[in-house]
Parts: structure tokens; sequence; C-alpha cells
């Protein structure tokens, strides 16, 4: 069995599969193949990244633009075609926005084809507005304000000094950025688009992470009977507590089951 990895914007696949260390141990029973794949590009460092890891760094697109969006997903696609086929996909924020993208332009494009995966898991999910944008979903003019503004916070709150000066009690969500608008609503503006993806997919992300809105939306692309939704309680990281870490690999294995990639 193999499973594609895709990190997020200004790490990589070796800082990722670091990131997942604990989840992956947990999995060695299923004799599972992560492939961690590098971004096309290579980055200044996430926030907060050059702390504990060293470069090289890289993103999958250098602007977040539908073509952009569009361009990697077909370079996606031709990696899968030569070294795949993949039973899932596991992927962190910026990783997370490559997945959706290409598994929305699948079902907009190919739906009668087979998906390129039998389920995802998406960490700290990115919603990739603008090829949900191409493909049907009305984009209101508050979402897209509300992906800007907790881009900002998110950066705010994960930068080397904040990191250096209050740790883990930096996380402190999206703050004012969200005053008024509930987790309802915001579901709501997306849940109507008329391309879904229809595999199995885990949805985990921290309640205190700015960017957790972009977790409800990406979830929202997908059909809500074969999505589970987790929240680890903490930021945009993955934490590797323990009890974290089980309910991850226990859900990555209810995916895997749910698509037919893994018995039991």
């Amino acid at each position: 069995m193999k499973i594609l990895c895709l990190h997020g914007r200004g790490t990589s696949g070796a800082i990722f599969k670091s990131q997942t260390s604990a989840i992956r141990a947990r999995l060695k029973d299923t004799n599972i193949q992560f492939d961690f794949l590098d971004g096309l590009h290579s980055s200044p460092p996430a926030p907060g990244i050059d702390l504990f890891y060293e470069p090289p760094y890289f993103t999958y697109w250098k602007d977040d633009t539908a073509a952009e969006m569009r361009q990697t997903s077909t370079w996606l696609k031709a990696y899968i075609a030569q070294h795949g086929p993949y039973d899932a996909v596991l992927t962190f924020s910026q990783g997370c926005a490559l997945a959706t993208s290409a598994l929305l332009l699948h079902e907009a494009e190919e739906p009668h084809a087979p998906p390129p995966f039998k389920a995802a898991i998406f960490i700290c999910g990115g919603s990739p507005l603008p090829i949900m944008e191409s493909v049907g979903y009305e984009i209101s003019a508050r979402a897209w304000d509300l992906d800007r503004r907790t881009r900002k916070a998110l950066a705010a709150q994960a930068d080397s000094a904040s990191i250096l000066e209050r740790g883990s009690e930096r996380w402190s969500g999206g703050g004012d950025v969200l005053e008024g608008i509930s987790v309802d609503e915001v579901r709501g503006e997306i849940g109507g688009g008329p391309v879904k993806i229809g595999i199995p997919t885990v949805h985990v992300y921290g309640k205190k992470d700015p960017r957790f809105v972009a977790s409800l939306q990406l979830a929202e692309t997908c059909v809500a009977e074969r999505r589970r939704v987790y929240d680890h309680g903490g930021g945009h990281e993955i934490p590797r507590l323990e009890a974290v870490s089980t309910t991850i690999a226990g859900l990555i294995r209810w995916a895997l089951k749910e698509g037919g990639a893994l018995e039991g």
C-alpha cells in the first residue's frame, strides 16, 4: 500500500516526514509505503520553521492563483502516473490545497474515471478558493476577506519571535477576524458547491489555528457521509501528543478501510 504525502508551504518532504513520525509509528503493522514529495519551487521557510529544521524549503506554487494551482495539479497527475498508483494522500496546509485542487478538478473534468486516490487525509487544511471558484463554487467577498485575514493572523502567530516568546501559548485562533461569524455560516457559504469529493476524507484541525476556517471550508467540498472531522485542540501544527497521534492514526485506518485500500 502506498500513500503520497504533501507538505506545507515553506517546508519539505523531509520535514513532513519528521512531523508525522508519531502518527506513522502507529501504522507500522499496515506496511504502508509513505512517499514524501517536495514542492516544485524553492521557498523561504514557513514562519518559525527555521528554528527547528534546516533548509531546503519548498512550495508547490508561488502564487495562489487558479492558473498556478491548475498547473501544479497537472504536474501532480503526471507524477502519480509515473510513480503510483497511490491508495491515499496524506497532507498538511498547502499540501491539502494541492490535493483538494487535484480531486476537485478530477471530479469536474473526469467524473467517470477513477479518482487519483481512494482516501484523503487533510491536516490543518488549506482551501484552494481559486480552484473552487473555477469549478463552480460561489466564493463570497467575505470568504475571500477571511482567507486574507486568517493568513495574516497565521503568519503573526507562527513566526520565530512568537515561538521564542510564548511557545505553544502563541496560538490564539482567529481572534477578532471571526468576530460575529458563526461556524455554520462559514460552512454554509461553501456547502452548496456543485462538485464534491466523493472518496473518504479525514479533516484534522486545531481550534486555536488562525486558519481553522480554511479547514472548515475544505471539509465542505467533501461528501458529508464519507468524511470525519477531528479537532486536535492546538494550532497550525501536528501535535505529537500520544492521544492525538493515536486518534489520527485511527482515522487514517478508517479512511483506508472505507476506501477499500485496507481490509478489516
